[in-house]
């Protein structure tokens, strides 16, 4: 047991058919469900971006809208993917019981894990895509760079959704997920350049802004949105990939060790 508790995850095709289940389910509150995750960012780019962007007219030479609007596009990312490896993800693992029907089935514990964390993926893409459509409308991020974002909106959200996924596998009820939010990712929102430059913060504050994930993200999407290329690139990707395949592998293992003890 110990061997295969630890092991890769043994990757295959087979995780498609889930991703299509919960795709379909999902179909069919699609428009709500987009609603209900740009409600927030959305709330918060009108009320902060015209509120205090009236008092506050630039950040760095941009209009704090666009500098608003660039990192709202992450947050919006993140807490989507969060949500549907959280609370969703747990739903049908312990609530619903969707998990061990799929179990009976040829699939292995493997797929069910990857196919969670491409479709928590997918959702936060959905309202990424959705997002930048209602800041196209206000006249941000009309040049080519934006199209580079898509693929960079996928890779963030497979980041959180692999961490929201540790989470899930260690989670005894909806409660658990409270602490998650509360001191991890709002910290992260605030420590991470969505609000105000980072270059505000003290300098070890600064490094640890470049260390997580949020951090990375915003650092890729928000020159991407201005229309210029980001600064450090790689380093920013690195960051993601090294965050999405490690909490992918450990949410693999934590989800074992509870699944199939």
């Amino acid at each position: 047991m110990a061997a295969s508790t630890f092991a890769f995850p043994d990757f295959s095709l087979r995780f498609f058919p889930i991703w299509r289940r919960n795709f379909l389910v999902w179909k069919k509150l699609a428009f709500a469900s987009i609603i209900g995750n740009i409600a927030e960012p959305l709330i918060t780019l009108v009320a902060f971006g015209y509120g205090l962007g009236s008092l506050l007219q630039s950040v760095n030479g941009i209009p704090y809208i666009q500098f608003l609007a660039s990192g709202s596009i992450c947050m919006s990312i993140m807490m989507a993917a969060s949500f549907e490896s959280l609370y969703s993800a747990f739903s049908r693992m312990h609530v619903q019981k969707t998990w061990d029907a799929l179990l009976n089935a040829p699939l292995a514990l493997d797929d069910v894990v990857l196919a969670e964390m491409l479709w928590a993926a997918s959702k936060s893409l959905f309202s990424g895509i959705a997002i930048l459509l209602v800041i196209f409308m206000l006249g941000i991020g009309l040049h080519p760079h934006t199209l580079v974002v898509l693929p960079l909106m996928f890779l963030i959200g497979m980041t959180f959704a692999s961490i929201g996924l540790i989470m899930n596998a260690v989670a005894r009820g909806y409660d658990f997920f409270t602490y998650y939010f509360t001191l991890v990712l709002t910290p992260m929102i605030f420590l991470s350049g969505v609000y105000y430059p980072t270059t505000q913060l003290p300098p070890w504050l600064q490094l640890i802004s470049k260390l997580l994930p949020l951090g990375a993200a915003v650092n890729l999407v928000r020159p991407l949105i201005l229309g210029e290329w980001p600064p450090t690139p790689l380093a920013d990707v690195a960051v993601l990939v090294v965050y999405c395949v490690v909490g992918f592998y450990i949410a693999t293992i934590f989800t074992r060790r509870r699944l199939l003890k």
